[in-house]
Parts: C-alpha cells; sequence; structure tokens
C-alpha cells in the first residue's frame, strides 16, 4: 500500500481570504439580526406628542399636590402657634396653683379648732378662715381652668401630629410627580436629540400645518386659514370686543406672548398653562384655584356660541389644559416645555368647554 499524504496546510494568503469572508459573513449576519429600521417623522412626532401631553398631566398633578402642601404647612404653622400659646397658659395656670397651694400649706399647717382656741382674736380668725375658704375656691376653679387648658392643649398637639405626618406624606407624592414630569420630559428630548436639524424643522412644519389646519376648520376656508396663522405671531392685535375687566385679562395675556413655558411656573417671568391663566385673572383681582382641573369649576359653564373675550377655554378629556379666549375662535395658552406662550386656535386640541368666572 502507498504511503497516505497529509493534507496540505493552506497558505498565509489563503487564511487571509477565509479569515476575512468569515468575518465579513458574521458581521452580516449581526447586523441582519439586530438592525431596526429607524421611526419615521411621523412616528417620533406623533410619541413626543404623547410624551409632552402626559408631562402635562404630570405637572397639573404636581401643581394640585403643590398647592395641598402649602396649605398644610399653613395649617401645621397655625396649630403649632396654638401649641405654643397653649403651653404659656397652662404654664402660668402651674405657676398659680403652685403660689395657691403654698399659701394654703402655710395657712392650714395646724388643725383649724386648735387654731381658733389659741388665736387671741377669734373675729380674726375668722376673717382668715372665711380668706382660707375662698382661697380653696380659688385652687379648685384653677384646677378645673387647667384641665379645660390640659386638654385643648393635647387635642392641638395631636392634631399638629396628624397634619405633619399628611404633610410628610404629600411631600413624597409631589417628590414622584416631579420624578415622573422631568421623566417624560427627558424621554421626549432624546427622542427629538435622535434627529437632524433638518428633520426637526420638519416637525416644527408640522406643528404649524396643524395650526393652519384648525384655523380653516374654523374660518371654512383656506384664505381664512391663512391669515388666522399670520396673526398667531406676537404682533397679533387684541381683538377689540374686550373691555372692563375682560380686557384687563386679555391685555395681561397679550404681554406674555414669546415668554418660555416653564412647568410649574406662574409668573412673572415664565408660566404653565394655569399659571398664566391664574396670573392674567389676578392682574383683573380675580382669584382662581391653581390646577386647571379646579378652573373648571371656578365659574358658570359657557355655551361655545357664547365665548367672549377673557373666558377660560379647557382641553383634553382629564381638563389639564387651559387657556384663555380672546375672540374669533382664538386663545392665548402657555404650551408645553420647549415653546412659548403663544396665540392658537382652540380647535388645535381636543376642545372640552368654558367658563366664565366672576
Amino acid at each position: 500500500m502507498g504511503k497516505r499524504r497529509k493534507p496540505s496546510t493552506p497558505s498565509r494568503a489563503r487564511l487571509a481570504v477565509l479569515t476575512t469572508a468569515v468575518a465579513g459573513g458574521a458581521v452580516l449576519a449581526a447586523g441582519t439580526a439586530h438592525a431596526e429600521p429607524a421611526p419615521s417623522l411621523a412616528t417620533v412626532k406623533e410619541q413626543v406628542d404623547k410624551l409632552n401631553e402626559e408631562a402635562e398631566q404630570a405637572i397639573e398633578r404636581f401643581n394640585g399636590f403643590q398647592e395641598k402642601q402649602r396649605k398644610l404647612q399653613g395649617e401645621a404653622n397655625q396649630i403649632q402657634e396654638k401649641v405654643v400659646r397653649g403651653q404659656a397658659a397652662m404654664n402660668e395656670l402651674r405657676t398659680r396653683l403652685g403660689a395657691v397651694a403654698a399659701d394654703q400649706y402655710r395657712s392650714n399647717g395646724i388643725d383649724p379648732s386648735v387654731q381658733l382656741m389659741l388665736d387671741s382674736d377669734p373675729a380674726s380668725y375668722l376673717e382668715r378662715a372665711s380668706a382660707q375658704n375662698q382661697a380653696a375656691g380659688s385652687q379648685a376653679a384653677l384646677l378645673k381652668e387647667a384641665q379645660g387648658e390640659q386638654r385643648k392643649l393635647d387635642q392641638d398637639r395631636a392634631e399638629a401630629t396628624r397634619t405633619l405626618a399628611e404633610l410628610e406624606t404629600v411631600g413624597g407624592q409631589l417628590a414622584g410627580e416631579k420624578q415622573q414630569v422631568q421623566g417624560k420630559l427627558a424621554q421626549a428630548q432624546a427622542l427629538l436629540n435622535k434627529l437632524s436639524a433638518e428633520e426637526r424643522a420638519k416637525i416644527n412644519a408640522q406643528e404649524s400645518a396643524d395650526k393652519a389646519r384648525a384655523a380653516a376648520k374654523q374660518a371654512g376656508d383656506a384664505d381664512r386659514a391663512s391669515r388666522s396663522t399670520q396673526r398667531t405671531d406676537l404682533n397679533a392685535p387684541p381683538p377689540p370686543a374686550a373691555s372692563g375687566r375682560a380686557a384687563t385679562i386679555v391685555q395681561f395675556a397679550y404681554a406674555q406672548l414669546g415668554k418660555p413655558y416653564e412647568w410649574s411656573a406662574t409668573g412673572p417671568n415664565s408660566f404653565d398653562c394655569s399659571g398664566l391663566t391664574g396670573a392674567a385673572y389676578r392682574a383683573a383681582g380675580v382669584k382662581l384655584s391653581r390646577m386647571s382641573q379646579d378652573q373648571w369649576n371656578d365659574g358658570p359653564r359657557v355655551a361655545r356660541s357664547d365665548l367672549q373675550a377673557g373666558d377660560l377655554v379647557f382641553f383634553y378629556g382629564d381638563i389639564h389644559h387651559v387657556g384663555i379666549y380672546i375672540g374669533d375662535g382664538k386663545m392665548i395658552h402657555a404650551p408645553r416645555t420647549g415653546k412659548n406662550v403663544e396665540v392658537l386656535p382652540i380647535d388645535a386640541m381636543p376642545y372640552v368647554g368654558a367658563v366664565r368666572p366672576a
């Protein structure tokens, strides 16, 4: 039998070709397995809008907890002041009780019958005995007053403990909502950061087109829509219909155009939606609730056909957004993070209704 030949060792060049081919195949396979198509601009815009809406809902809850925290802190301060005053009153009562008790002890150290026998002036003794009886009655009255004061003090201390515990709970809820707001806004910003400047410009153009379509729906034709859209700039003239208190509200709102939205801000340099409406009404001498959901109950409902400049207009099913109606189917509102106070057709968002605070 002939000798078996050993398989020849591949050359270095051949090894290099084989290694490159295998590596290239592996990279191609990995790329095929994990590559995901980039989301369309419409998808990104939808996701950003959704995150901003969820952030605004959380902002309104944050505002509510913040308002509750302020109220509870005020109540806690008042109760603690009552406790301090009650403790001071108790200290004074104890001092008076001590003085009465000491005086009584000094006077009653000897049995009364013995004192009468030994006293050289029985009439004088009887006067002192009467005074002692009055002192005893005074002591009983002081004891009763002290018991009542102690009960009030104990009640105030218990109320202070409950209020401070509730305040701590609300503080935790406030921190949780703040974290949620920041998380939603960070997610939205991260999505936008992945886009090029050109893509972001396209999204902004899409928002402008959405506003124009909303204006067209109100006006009834594209021509009027174009004019309405042009009036959303900072030079938009105030509607002439407003007068009296409504004029003050609308003029205040116009003066804020271009100022940045800032969540939980109430002015004067930045606002959130309910912060702007509250500040505008405050300028007219009317106090509104802090949250948009509560402002919904700050006045009687107004039919859309009866809207007047200065009315509050509300949006979304849970009423988490509010603006100030200025006439011609438009409002001034503080939109969301990254935007400025602006004029916008009320049909640009899901309209719920309006109220006219007194």
